[in-house]
């Protein structure tokens, strides 16, 4: 099997054969599988090449080594992983055709070497499957869960795939919710997120690169495209950066997040993970690649920009106007989480004549009693809101959403009535939360959650000035970032006139013809001028001159 180094090159060489001619597909040593070794062939004896796969794997209990007569004729065995293999098809479809008898013993090859050709041809019922005599790369099979045949005297050994895939069912999205979207969100199961993603592109175009990561884990990462859409500089780009890492295990998709970004000491993520296949779904279409790991229920989508982390599905299956309206919300929200805490403790500890009078006068008289300063208040706050939010997300979900009402509710009235906060610092640390729970993006919330403390000690420090010092910081370097070569703030910065039209406001899915151009995809278009003849009569079929 290929790693990502053999699959990147081997890319390489097929999109610019005339600058790849001195390449060889050559391994590097990469970090994504086992270092190849020297091969070594398949032995002619039986008993040594057992002999040899025990000693690789050791001591363990849930090897089995099943030693029987193949048509009666030959000594032959079969070594499987138990907990991997579904037995009843290794009974059906391996033991119980090798073990028959022929009524026609003539029929059988006399030749041990013809015997790996009639077994596939004639015998098993395997639709996946291979033959190989390198006996080093047996115990790498093993564990991926195929089943091997050895023959006595034959010197290559037959390896079917019979892997048991045993995973939850298809259920909605948890951190994804929406109002008119799909229900299914992806799995553990690499092959069943596959379907869900080919369910909804039935093209021949959509592609799949599937190869191993990690030296022990042996993950089976699988990075995704539409050929023809997809900029082949983009995949390209993306298979160097998955056959750049060197690790012993791949867990989940976000270890491949971190490996991959182009900033990993920046708070904002780079990489987009969700858990809706019709989102993905939707990516691939615009140009862009998705990753996706066997055993994590994310993909992951690449380029990804500041202005998708504020965008759902539901902003497009809701009228523009209405999709519209939502997004402004949002960054209304937005605002009010990163902001708002800092530009309540400038104004009132340095500049409160900005106020009206009345407005200051009521603060003044609700921060009466208050033994903290402003700054140290909303940061006790603020601390109080992170944590008891880290222990909603962490217990169960019975008594979850009991602790939230209770500490929202019973012990910030506690502390205004002790006197140890103002009930206008409870209400401004209040909308903070709510507008962070509307970001939809997990990931950019927490980056959000991270920032709003320094913009508060700037803000006390240095009152309006602090918050616009900090302010141009966040600009610049979000003006600084890159996802795969792509600037971070298209299409505000570089201005991109052509992709306004789904960026603070969606505009009508018909005036959206083009593909985003920074993705700078072969085939940019999207959306036809006029429907195809053929669709264009089976909708106005039987309906009159007024629809023509």
């Amino acid at each position: 099997m290929q790693d990502w180094n053999e699959k990147y090159l081997t890319f390489k060489q097929k999109k610019t054969p005339a600058k790849n001619k001195a390449i060889t597909s050559q391994s590097t040593g990469s970090g994504n599988a086992h270092p190849t070794p020297q091969q070594k062939p398949v032995d002619l004896e039986l008993k040594n090449n057992l002999q040899t796969i025990q000693e690789i794997l050791g001591d363990n209990g849930d090897l089995v080594v099943r030693n029987f007569r193949m048509y009666g004729l030959y000594d032959a065995a079969i070594v499987f992983f138990f907990p991997l293999i579904d037995e009843e098809q290794i009974h059906e479809h391996v033991l119980k055709p090798l073990m028959n008898i022929p009524s026609a013993p003539l029929t059988i090859p006399t030749q041990l070497s013809d015997l790996p050709n009639f077994i596939w041809n004639i015998t098993v019922h395997i639709a996946r499957g291979s033959t190989t005599s390198d006996l080093n790369t047996l115990p790498i099979s093993l564990v991926e869960g195929n089943v091997i045949l050895f023959i006595d005297g034959v010197g290559q050994a037959l390896t079917f795939n019979l892997r048991k895939n045993e995973h939850r069912s298809i259920e909605a999205p948890q951190t994804e919710l929406t109002i008119r979207g799909s229900r299914e969100g992806f799995i553990e199961n690499l092959e069943a997120n596959i379907s869900l993603i080919r369910y909804r592109l039935q093209t021949p175009d959509f592609r799949v690169q599937t190869c191993p990561l990690g030296t022990r884990s042996r993950s089976q990462v699988a990075l995704c495209y539409i050929e023809g859409i997809a900029n082949p500089a983009l995949i390209k780009k993306v298979m160097k950066r998955l056959s750049a890492i060197h690790t012993d295990s791949i867990i989940d998709a976000g270890y491949i997040e971190q490996f991959i970004e182009d900033q990993p000491l920046s708070p904002f993520p780079q990489v987009q993970s969700t858990e809706r296949p019709d989102k993905s779904t939707a990516a691939l279409l615009e140009g862009r690649a998705i990753i996706l790991v066997d055993g994590s229920p994310f993909s992951l989508i690449v380029p990804a920009l500041f202005n998708q982390f504020f965008q759902t599905i539901d902003d497009y299956t809701e009228r523009f106007i209405v999709g519209s309206l939502i997004r402004l919300i949002r960054l209304v929200a937005l605002i009010f989480s990163l902001f708002f805490p800092a530009l309540y403790v400038s104004i009132i500890s340095f500049n409160p004549e900005l106020l009206p009078t009345e407005f200051a006068v009521a603060l003044s008289g609700g921060r009466a009693g208050v033994p903290l300063p402003a700054l140290l208040e909303v940061l006790v706050m603020e601390v109080f809101m992170e944590v008891l939010r880290e222990a909603t997300i962490r217990l169960p979900q019975m008594i979850g959403g009991a602790l939230s009402i209770v500490g929202v509710l019973v012990i910030g009235q506690a502390a205004v009535a002790a006197g140890l906060a103002s009930p206008t610092t409870v209400v401004v640390v209040a909308l903070t939360t709510i507008g962070s729970f509307a970001t939809p993006s997990y990931s950019t919330a927490l980056a959000l959650r991270m920032l709003r403390f320094p913009l508060i000690v700037l803000a006390g420090c240095f009152g309006l000035y602090g918050v616009m010092i900090g302010t141009l910081v966040i600009i610049n370097h979000l003006l600084f970032l890159e996802s795969f070569g792509v600037p971070y703030m298209t299409p505000y910065v570089p201005f991109k006139t052509t992709d306004m039209k789904d960026s603070v406001i969606r505009a009508p899915l018909w005036w959206m013809k083009q593909r985003p151009s920074f993705l700078n995809s072969p085939n940019s278009t999207r959306l036809a001028h006029q429907l195809p003849k053929a669709f264009s009569d089976l909708i106005f079929k039987d309906r009159g001159d007024e629809y023509e």
